[in-house]
């Protein structure tokens, strides 16, 4: 469907925002991972943040689309030559899915650029959102939640070169602390949605939380690629099943409001993580680390690790002892800082 997006933008801008998140378990909502291991049950564990990216559609030139965010140079170019290699290579992607021209997209982000906290995805997230808000219902239905997400994992999945997880993209349309759980079963969805906290728990779980931004962009494709190709040919199966297994202790202990063992599976998984690439945390995560595990909390970094950020879980008066333990480290490491805990409940708006 032909859609003039400048015409229709002329009068009045389009908005829409997702959460970032944290996790523990990731890679696995990988079906390279998730379909041999399906005896196990794998899943993966997430909490959306209050970090949202903030997605603007405005007019622009005809036949022409234009791409801004923080921390990446405007591009202006047309449909037609818009290259999905380009690091806007996946909003490049949603555009062209929507068959978009005319259209100024503005990213504003509330997370540091590349800070492994799911942001590639969760603007794709918002995007179609936004995007989906161009038309009227009866032009296109109102996606749900679990759509937008698969759609946006999709397109990524379409243009990245490697394989790509879902777990970002549902964390950003659902919100919440959830577990979810990969199937093979033939259904519309690869996933089962199992809800760890109601909302009314997330204020009491932030005091068990503690997240820091170590002051250097990750870089996700290169130790993912290592994980699955060592999964390919037969190396650290064992190291995946511990991993499920591990997750679902973790998911029990937030279920249960038990962060000492929540600690202890996090922990845990750092050192499962580790075992298999010790380069998931540099020098500058490793101190995060090793001072949380000082202080008797479990510190994990997000995503497939590399830089970007490290998070912590333990019990409400350790975690404010490690507070000020990070804001020392932090104190001596550039551009490093912490940045605020708040659960969503809501996911894409």
């Amino acid at each position: 469907m032909k859609v003039n997006f400048q015409k229709i933008l002329e009068k009045s801008p389009v908005e829409a925002s997702a959460p970032c998140r944290i996790d523990a378990g990731g890679t696995l909502d990988i079906s390279t991972f998730y379909l041999p291991l399906q005896h196990l049950a794998p899943s993966t564990m997430n909490i959306a943040l209050d970090l949202r990216t903030c997605v603007t559609l405005n007019p622009f030139a005809t036949g022409k689309i234009k791409i801004s965010s923080a921390g990446f140079k405007s591009v202006i170019v047309s449909p037609q030559r818009a290259s999905f290699r380009h690091p806007m290579g996946l909003i490049f992607a949603v555009a062209a899915y929507f068959n978009a021209q005319g259209v100024h997209i503005h990213i504003d982000s509330a997370s540091p650029p590349k800070s492994a906290l799911g942001g590639s995805s969760v603007a794709a997230v918002a995007l179609i959102a936004a995007f989906s808000k161009v038309f009227s219902p009866d032009q296109n239905p109102v996606p749900t939640k679990d759509h937008i997400a698969l759609l946006a994992h999709g397109i990524e999945a379409g243009v990245a070169g490697v394989p790509c997880g879902l777990q970002d993209q549902l964390a950003a349309a659902h919100g919440g602390v959830n577990a979810w759980y990969w199937k093979a079963d033939g259904g519309k969805t690869p996933f089962h949605r199992f809800s760890l906290l109601a909302r009314r728990n997330f204020k009491e779980l932030q005091r068990h939380l503690l997240l820091c931004y170590c002051g250097k962009p990750h870089q996700s494709k290169d130790i993912n690629g290592k994980w699955v190709r060592q999964f390919l040919e037969g190396r650290n199966r064992a190291v995946w099943e511990a991993i499920i297994l591990n997750t679902h202790r973790l998911e029990k202990a937030f279920a249960q409001k038990d962060f000492n063992t929540a600690a202890e599976a996090v922990l845990s998984e750092t050192k499962l993580r580790l075992k298999m690439t010790p380069d998931v945390l540099d020098a500058t995560g490793t101190r995060f680390f090793m001072s949380a595990k000082a202080e008797g909390c479990g510190a994990r970094f997000t995503g497939a690790g590399g830089g970007g950020c490290v998070w912590a879980v333990g019990e409400a008066d350790r975690i404010l002892s490690l507070k000020e333990e990070w804001e020392s480290i932090i104190s001596k490491i550039k551009d490093a800082r912490l940045l605020p805990v708040v659960i969503d409940g809501t996911g894409v708006l």
